[in-house]
């Protein structure tokens, strides 16, 4: 089969490292089954693994990729849930799940014309849902979907502010908080990328750590070290920051005496659930909101969309068709 690979780690020039060409079928497994891929799409997860990150040189090569839409060996069209672990094992959230791990992290990924999966991962795609708009869901709007919904404690009409608009999370944020009424304002050094923001639901756009015209009950926060101290400063007394990355870096100040003074929470996100990805689909079946789409790509020029995403030329999701 055709597939993208980790075939080296190269933490300077991510893109380096990748190659395509042909590997090995998947073989069949005791309680996995094969998915054909109809679309698979890109996550910063994949440039940090061709970096060394969560992907050793000892398990290349690898086959990347945590996304994916396609058809089951039934003939089902589905969406696949990225996250290999046991519910049993982490209170009934395979997130929790010490021993879990990432599709293209221990086993091959989904930047493939088949992917092996456990049986447990397959989700039904909506027909509503194109293969593409589905391949989105697993990673970034999965993360945004359990942050917003799942860990923020929110209600509707909530005031939020989502640094570093124009990733694949930030975006999702935006789409969703709208969704449901929240008042949003967003971040980015770029002015094309507020722009964006705003077109996807956003009140106000600022540049990267400018003052907010007022402060915000949540911030959600995939930037790290760069935008910590403004996310701190950003909410109101009891809030809440909540986390799902640090691409700036994972060691900003702590500001201890902001945190406990005015009483703000810090919450740590890990993706979602295969409950919250079904509910996820669901939504946006019902509701018309979907993700966005910033390219598709075939699968053979996969490295197109990894230097694009290298370079931070993307709003919104790369999809690769298989």
């Amino acid at each position: 089969m055709f597939a993208i690979t980790a075939a080296r780690i190269a933490p300077e020039d991510p893109v380096s490292g990748l190659e395509a060409g042909e590997r090995p079928d998947p073989e069949p497994r005791e309680g996995w089954t094969a998915v054909d891929v109809r679309a698979a799409s890109l996550n910063h997860h994949d440039l940090w693994s061709l970096r060394g990150v969560g992907l050793s040189e000892k398990r290349l090569p690898m086959v990347l990729g945590c996304d994916a839409a396609g058809v089951d060996e039934d003939g089902n069209e589905v969406i696949v849930h990225g996250v290999v672990g046991d519910p049993s094992a982490g209170g009934g959230d395979e997130t929790r799940d010490p021993r879990r791990s990432l599709l293209s992290e221990v086993h091959d990924g989904t930047f493939a014309e088949r992917v092996l999966v456990p049986r447990g991962n397959l989700v039904p795609k909506p027909e509503e849902l194109s293969f593409e708009e589905a391949a989105c869901l697993p990673t970034a709007w999965l993360t945004a979907y359990s942050m917003l919904f799942g860990k923020a404690d929110l209600r509707p009409g909530s005031t939020v502010l989502v640094q570093g608009a124009g990733g694949g999370v930030a975006a999702a944020l935006i789409r969703l908080a709208a969704q449901v009424g929240h008042r949003i304002y967003a971040t980015s050094r770029s002015e094309e990328k507020r722009t964006r923001a705003l077109s996807l639901g956003a009140h106000a756009a600022l540049p990267t750590g400018e003052r907010l015209p007022e402060r915000v009950d949540a911030v959600f926060d995939s930037v790290g070290q760069a935008t910590w101290a403004h996310s701190l400063r950003s909410l109101k007394p009891g809030g809440a920051v909540i986390t799902c990355g640090a691409t700036s870096g994972d060691a900003p100040p702590a500001e201890l005496n902001r945190v406990f003074f005015l009483q703000l929470r810090v919450i740590g996100s890990t993706m979602g659930t295969k409950q919250e990805l079904d509910s996820l689909a669901r939504m946006c079946a019902r509701t018309g909101v979907r993700p966005e789409i910033d390219r598709v790509l075939p699968l053979a020029r996969a490295g197109e969309g990894f230097q694009a995403m290298a370079d931070g030329e993307q709003f919104g999701k790369i999809v690769f068709t298989v």
